[in-house]
Parts: C-alpha cells; structure tokens; sequence
C-alpha cells in the first residue's frame, strides 16, 4: 500500500539523512525544504527519491559539505559562481538569489555556475526567480549521457532541462520545465524502481528497436524532442543548452560528463545557468503581469477539440498537484518505501510513518 506522508515530515525526515551523513543543520534544512518542494510539485524522480543517492555520494567523498561559495567572475550584468562541488541545491539557490538581485539594478542578469552537482528539477529556480517579481530561465548540463548525437549511438549528451517561468498577476505564474529528451532520466527511474514498463517512443536499443524496459535503461538511448521522426530539433536544444550552461561556464559537457548514478566519488563539475529578466525594465511590471493574464485566460477560453476536457496552461497542473499533496500528504510507494527504511536503518534516523 502506498504510504502518504506529510510535507513538513517528508522535509524532517530527508533533513535527519544529511545531518547523519555530516551536513551542516542549516544546510541540510535548506536542501530539505527544496527536495520536499520537488515532490509537492510532483518531480517525484526529484525529491525524496534522490536521497539514497546523494546519501551515497556524500559518503564516498563525491560532493563537499562545506564549500566555499564564491563570485569567481563579475560585471553589472552577469556573474560567474564556483559551487566549489558543494550539493547543487545549496549552489543554485545562491545563483538564483544573485541573478535576482542583478537584474533589480540592471534589468536583466545571466548567472552561470560550475563546479556543482544535481540539483533537482529546474522548476525551483525559475519559481523561485518568478516569485521575486522576475523572470526566470533555467538551463543545465545533465549528470549522466543518456542521448546521442542524431543518427548517432555515442552517448555524449545529457537530458540538459530548460525552464521558464513567467509572473502573473491573478492566475499561478506559468512554469515551462522540461528535458530536451521525450522523457527526463529521472522519471524513468522512478518506471525501474517501480517496475512498471516504459512508453513505447521513449528510449531505443542500439538496433533502433523500441525499449520499454525501464531496468534495461542503461542499455539503450533515450529519445530527443520529436522522438524519431523530428527528433534532430530536441537533439539541437539539448546540444546549445549544453554548451551554455556547460562549456561557457568551463564545466563539464560531452565526453567530460560523469555518470554520477555509475560514479559516486569523482567530482562531476556540473554547469548551470540562471536568467533573471526585471519586467520593470520594460514599463509597467503590474501591467506587464495583468497581459500575461490576459493570454491565459483567452488561451484557456478557447474553443477545444471534441472530447477535450479543458486548456492548461504550463505549470497549472503541478501547482494542483502542490496543492493537493500540500493537503493530502505526499505518496510514496511501497517500493520506495523499502528503500528510504533501509537507508534510515543505516542512517539510524526515523523513518517515514503515515
């Protein structure tokens, strides 16, 4: 049976885990509070599902519980952040808040990181970015080659997410978070964990065969944008996404890339990249917001195919299901279940009760 638990206790629990394993407490708090954001907005391949992993990670010296986070690069519109290989969380939260603050005095600020690690879904940062008041763009390196070149069978690219998210004024800001892959690596973790068949057009074999078995994940490529057909346009995104979050930053990008699910100890120089843009350095921000509005609600007003149910927008599911899980707890299934008990078990932490 699937267990449902409480957000604030989800966040204590995953907070007690990296305590254990040497975090600082205000640290751990704070990586705690954005995991547990992640499976409230439903990135469940995200939130409390990493934490064995990164528990592992820390243990084995692959991550740095006490970096030293730093501007190695400034001018008024952009900055660079050494993330010294501390958590990615920790890293992309002093970048958002910097590309915030940069953008209040010059309209538009550019933060690129190296030197990080995984740091959840990239929903995080441009909310957190458009609960500022800005907008927000996110990009990354992924940390682990699942995508070829098209036409191509090396694995030299990762899923290397982008995301947008646009402040309204009455309706839920629009969030855009999406691979540049048919499906991000880490939902197909969750299908193995889970042992539930993949899609069909989501990953292929090296014959070009559909693979649908989300255990043999390892053994084939996951699909571009576009999948087989038109999939050379999420092979192009997932490359210049990559070569500005990775190669500008002097991070790490194809070949230099490391299988941080293969790999525990090596240092996995991540690259990121963070847009702050002020819409009151364009006019108005309140009327900037009220036409965001605006085309929302025509868009969710218009006329819809047969059977169709209703127009969303971007983000306006996930922040349903926030709501949802906020109210009702969030679900964790009884395979994950065992597999959080085990590291609690070795942790010496408590573990998730209903």
């Amino acid at each position: 049976m699937t267990l449902t638990v409480p957000a604030e206790r989800l966040r204590q629990f995953i907070a007690d885990a990296f305590r254990a394993v040497g975090m600082p407490d205000t640290d751990a708090r704070l990586v705690a509070e954005l995991m547990a954001e992640a499976d409230l907005y439903g990135a469940d391949g995200h939130g409390v599902f990493r934490v064995p992993h990164y528990v592992r990670r820390i243990r084995a010296g692959g991550v740095n519980l006490k970096p030293n986070l730093r501007v190695a690069r400034e001018r008024p519109g952009m900055a660079l952040v050494d993330g010294d290989n501390g958590m990615g969380h920790l890293v992309m939260r002093f970048a958002t808040r910097l590309a915030v603050e940069k953008a209040r005095a010059s309209g538009v600020a550019w933060v690129g990181v190296r030197m990080s690690n995984h740091a959840g879904p990239a929903l995080l940062y441009v909310r957190m970015a458009a609960a500022a008041g800005m907008c927000g763009l996110y990009f990354c390196v992924g940390n682990a080659n699942h995508l070829a070149p098209w036409g191509g069978l090396e694995l030299l690219l990762s899923t290397n997410p982008i995301a947008v998210a646009i402040p309204t004024l009455d309706e839920p800001m629009v969030v855009l978070d999406m691979a540049t892959t048919v499906a991000a690596f880490g939902k197909i973790k969750t299908y193995a964990q889970a042992g539930k068949p993949m899609p069909a057009g989501w990953m292929i074999d090296r014959e070009g065969r559909p693979l649908t078995d989300a255990k043999r994940a390892n053994d084939g490529l996951l699909l571009p944008l576009g999948g087989m057909e038109a999939g050379y346009k999420g092979y192009g995104l997932a490359l210049v996404l990559g070569l500005l979050a990775g190669c500008l930053n002097d991070a790490a990008m194809g070949r230099d890339v490391i299988d941080f699910n293969a790999d525990d100890s090596s240092v996995t120089n991540t690259g990121h990249a963070i847009v702050a843009i002020d819409p009151a350095a364009f006019g108005d921000p309140t009327e900037f917001r009220r036409r965001v509005d605006r085309v929302v609600h025509d868009l969710r007003g218009s006329e819809r195919l047969p059977g169709v149910e209703r127009v969303t927008v971007p983000g306006e599911r996930s922040i349903e299901k926030h709501s949802a899980r906020y109210a009702a707890g969030v679900p964790i299934p009884p395979p994950l279940k065992a597999t959080l008990d085990k590291v609690a078990g070795e942790l010496g932490i408590a573990a998730l009760e209903a």
